[in-house]
């Protein structure tokens, strides 16, 4: 039996920090896992631009609400559903997703959370378990299921190449100048045709 492993921000929905980036109009805010491969890096980057300009979670989930998935996905999401188990692996936070879930039909998502003090704002990521895409991939692997993935940023890495067959979904050029031999989609026909093994 096969696995679907997918990323989330920039595969299913739009980058989360850049929409909250555009409505702030805080630059520094659209760094992404594109631009920084190194997550709680990343993280502890936003965090500190949060707390500078006094921004607290209700201000990111009313730009969450305010979002729809990527034109394509709630119907691809759909089509896959019917003949492949989906699991959606992202480095995103559950105060995040929820909205996003919804508009998605609720497929399973593993993701980690927030600390959130009474106030609103973001204390600090508790990360479920590092590694975790890969991590969750092998153990799939463990059950005696092949795993199909696919993503787009420098944090799938670990997911995509321990996985049984993979694909980059438009990524960047600059990760697949760095890996010339993983397949690239840039459609979810593309996309569909690869877990179809076409």
């Amino acid at each position: 039996m096969q696995v679907v492993c997918l990323d989330l921000e920039g595969v299913l929905i739009p980058e989360i920090w850049v929409a909250f980036a555009e409505k702030t109009q805080v630059e520094e805010l659209k760094r992404t896992t594109r631009d920084e491969p190194d997550y709680q890096k990343l993280m502890d980057y936003r965090l500190n631009i949060l707390d500078k300009h006094g921004f607290k979670l209700p201000e990111i989930q009313e730009v969450i609400e305010s979002m729809d998935p990527l034109p394509g996905a709630i119907d691809f999401v759909s089509k896959l559903r019917e003949s492949h188990e989906l699991i959606i692996l992202s480095d995103t936070f559950r105060e995040f997703a929820f909205p996003l879930m919804r508009k998605l039909n609720f497929p399973t998502l593993f993701c980690h959370e927030l600390q959130i003090a009474d106030e609103g704002k973001i204390e600090k990521v508790k990360i479920r378990l590092e590694d975790h895409k890969r991590k969750s991939v092998q153990y799939f692997q463990k059950l005696n299921f092949e795993v199909l993935a696919a993503g787009d940023s420098y944090n799938d890495l670990g997911m995509l190449l321990t996985a049984n067959q993979c694909t980059f979904f438009n990524p960047p050029v600059s990760i697949t100048n760095e890996y010339p031999d993983i397949r690239v989609c840039k459609t979810y026909e593309e996309l569909h045709s690869f877990v179809l093994g076409k």
